[in-house]
């Protein structure tokens, strides 16, 4: 497994504060903490450019904050990426016509929980006017630069009346270390909020990393119900900032799956405030990004790796590693047959080291495959290969390696050199509770 995974079990005792943190979240969320959450939230230092609040607005929940609102400096970039799915909420049409707006006052991102705001009709996109009209009033900037993404259940317009009434309160107490209460006021079924920070040098000056994101069910990222937010002071151009982002995005959130579903309100953002002291970097190619590249592939790695392990009803995590394949996007497709298949999901949640699921996985995603050239891996032991069961293979091996909390599954289709990894989890009676429920 990428160490990284095992980075987030951290062994350090909890504080009180944080337990009593995590009870309360696991009371109001009426689901048991993932057993992969990291112990507490990690530390994400204010950075210039940037202020935040966050309320509870009562859009679905009660006694926990659903609302949260980051101010961004004039001249702060703004890049993003959304769901494909053809289905998109009214917050996903604004926000993708709001990134390529240019305003010369402050851009605003606004998320509620609760609702997702999607197949809303009317009512639903007077909503989202109504919140940028109702923003831009108490903060400043313009209406058509605003950033808007609501999640929860669709079909239920959101009550715009019951957000706009929070800004000025909210205003009053913007700040700019507040990252931790807005990975909360995110969460819908997530069971911990998630974080991550990092430090790069461009141009020998220090820059930050912030991000934060939720997940936990629908996630299948096109670009789950996925948000995430990052944010950094570090001075460059939007180009370059829809550049690289778009780039990292695949290696990161768009290979990760919980249960094959691409939400309607997938929406990522990477906004740059410029608050950092070096020359504006305006090429993704530009060598003097190289740090800054890295650091932020391993926030979005992080983010992502978070959300899978906050898979709802997870017991499990799964790493899908496929090589020898035509292609890299061949072996991508294979990679997600296996890490989305219903029988492989469940065969793992039984510790059943059932490599004839797998077989299936492969043959069913329609990608080049020669049944008598490859091999399956379950962790270090090869259990059938060249057609037929591995002579050297006994059921005792799998059966051993899959009491194991993280699983890894290994197809090599000797075919080419495409390689790629998927991540994904298990699934359990405990993912139908969640979602059997969800509404009620």
């Amino acid at each position: 497994m990428n160490p990284i995974w095992r980075r987030t079990r951290l062994k350090r005792p909890i504080p009180d504060s944080a337990h009593a943190e995590l009870e309360d979240f696991q009371r109001l969320m009426t689901t048991a903490i993932s057993p992969f959450a990291p112990e507490y939230f990690p530390t994400l230092p204010p950075l210039d450019g940037f202020t935040m609040a966050t309320a509870e607005a009562g859009v679905k929940y009660r006694g926990r904050t659903d609302l949260w609102v980051l101010r961004c400096d004039p001249g702060t970039s703004v890049a993003g990426v959304f769901t494909q799915n053809r289905c998109p909420g009214a917050p996903v049409d604004w926000s993708r016509k709001a990134l390529s707006a240019r305003p010369d006052g402050p851009r605003l991102v606004v998320v509620n929980s609760g609702t997702a705001n999607v197949f809303s009709g009317q009512a639903g996109r007077d909503a989202v006017k109504l919140t940028a009209q109702g923003a831009v009033e108490v903060f400043g900037g313009h209406a058509d630069a605003v950033q808007i993404a609501s999640t929860g259940v669709i079909g239920v317009a959101l009550d715009a009346s019951k957000v706009v009434a929070q800004f000025p309160d909210m205003a009053s107490r913007m700040r700019s270390d507040g990252w931790d209460a807005a990975a909360r006021a995110i969460m819908t079924t997530d069971t911990y909020p998630k974080g991550a920070s990092a430090t790069a040098m461009i141009h020998g000056t220090r820059v930050t990393i912030n991000g934060i994101a939720k997940g936990s069910g629908m996630i299948a990222p096109d670009m789950a119900t996925m948000l995430a937010y990052i944010a950094t002071d570090a001075r460059l151009d939007q180009a370059s900032l829809q550049a690289l982002l778009t780039d990292l995005t695949g290696p990161t959130f768009n290979s990760i799956t919980v249960d094959s579903d691409t939400s309607t309100s997938d929406t990522l953002l990477l906004l740059a405030s410029g608050a950092a002291d070096h020359p504006e970097v305006t090429g993704s190619d530009d060598p003097a990004l190289a740090d800054f590249r890295q650091a932020l592939r391993r926030v979005m790695f992080d983010l992502s790796q978070q959300i899978v392990r906050d898979g709802e009803g997870i017991s499990k995590l799964i790493e899908v590693v496929v090589t020898g394949a035509v292609s890299n996007a061949s072996a991508d497709a294979v990679a997600r047959s296996i890490a989305n298949s219903p029988l492989v999901k469940t065969a793992v949640a039984g510790e059943d080291a059932n490599w004839g699921r797998i077989i299936m996985a492969v043959g069913k995603a329609g990608e080049p495959a020669e049944r008598d050239r490859l091999s399956i891996h379950i962790g270090p032991h090869c259990l059938a290969t060249n057609g037929q069961p591995d002579p050297n293979y006994r059921e005792a091996m799998g059966a051993a390696y899959m009491k194991q909390s993280e699983i890894r599954i290994g197809v090599d289709l000797a075919l080419g050199e495409g390689a790629a990894t998927v991540y994904g989890c298990d699934l359990t009676h405990a993912y139908i509770d969640i979602n059997a429920d969800y509404r009620s």
